[in-house]
């Protein structure tokens, strides 16, 4: 069943089709939550997006991806949260999916990597929030420029430009560091 299918079998009353779409985007859902600062509050997040989700589903534009309206809401839980919280959101890579359990061959090289990682990951929790929140969807969550600016909320040149500055800095800062 795609999207449009789910969506509207869900607003027709059938919760087994938005089933389907939270266990479709949970995983993507949590991993916005935390890269965006809601840290060990992203569960509480993408629970509570879920739930504003299924609410405002009536509202939702049709001709509309369904992906990016779920990761706006995500994104504005999340800024909720931190904004509740009175302090800057932490940032940090969920590699356990992704994480070799195999010893590595190379112990050397396998540290190197991870201090870099550790590097550069410090380098995007110190980004001004708008930068940090593009590079985030950009090249963390893979999303195009145009999803982007739907989760965030702002015009596509916002988008370009906060990911221009915000890879800037990073290459000002870690740039020669991590060549």
């Amino acid at each position: 069943m795609d999207d449009d299918e789910a969506v509207t079998r869900s607003l027709d009353g059938d919760l087994a089709a938005y089933e389907v779409l939270v266990a479709r985007y949970s995983a993507l859902a949590h991993r916005t939550a935390y890269l965006l600062g809601a840290g060990d509050e992203a569960e509480d997040v993408v629970q509570e997006a879920f739930v504003k989700a299924f609410r405002h589903l009536p509202s939702f534009r049709r001709d509309a991806p369904f992906r990016p309206w779920l990761l706006r809401i995500v994104a504005n839980e999340t800024h909720n949260l931190t904004r509740s919280r009175g302090r800057r959101a932490e940032l940090a890579l969920r590699l356990g999916a992704t994480a070799d359990v195999r010893a590595p061959d190379d112990p050397e090289g396998e540290a190197v990597a991870t201090d870099r990682r550790a590097r550069l990951l410090a380098a995007v929790r110190g980004l001004p929030e708008r930068e940090r929140q593009a590079v985030v969807c950009r090249y963390f969550l893979q999303l195009t420029e145009a999803e982007t600016a739907q989760v965030l909320d702002c015009p596509v040149g916002t988008v370009k430009s906060s990911t221009h500055r915000g890879l800037a800095r990073l290459r000002e800062e870690v740039g020669n560091e991590l060549a």
